[in-house]
């Protein structure tokens, strides 16, 4: 899959923060230094990507839900979360739907690297 450092993120078409909204807000940050996220980034939460019984959604409703989001094959998308792994589910995810775009691709090192140099700006609350 596609990678990129945190430059590549930051200049990406789209960003999608693939956290839970609450990390994303910076309302709680369990892990990193300071909460909330990479200014730009876009939140889809990746929890929402699976139905009650803990199964992807179906590839029309995970199309839908992504297609929502903006990913579209006309648009470079990075996709990013608190340390990757739920970033590159994510990645997965948009494949499972089937999308006829290129497969997004993944900041590793997600809002952890971001946050960790001070020099990065931080933003809060909602969409931004």
């Amino acid at each position: 899959m596609p990678l990129v450092d945190a430059d590549g993120a930051v200049h990406a078409e789209l960003l999608m923060d693939v956290r839970a909204h609450n990390r994303y807000t910076g309302e709680v940050e369990p892990f990193d230094r300071v909460g909330g996220h990479i200014p730009g980034a876009v939140n889809v939460p990746g929890g929402d990507d699976f139905d009650e019984s803990g199964r992807f959604l179906a590839a029309d409703q995970l199309a839908n839900r992504y297609a929502d989001a903006g990913v579209d094959a006309d648009r470079e998308v990075v996709v990013s979360c608190g340390s990757g792994i739920t970033a590159a589910r994510t990645i997965l995810a948009i494949e499972a739907a089937g999308l006829p775009v290129p497969t997004p691709a993944l900041y590793a090192g997600s809002y952890s690297d971001w946050s960790s140099d001070p020099s990065r700006p931080i933003a809060t609350g909602p969409q931004s």
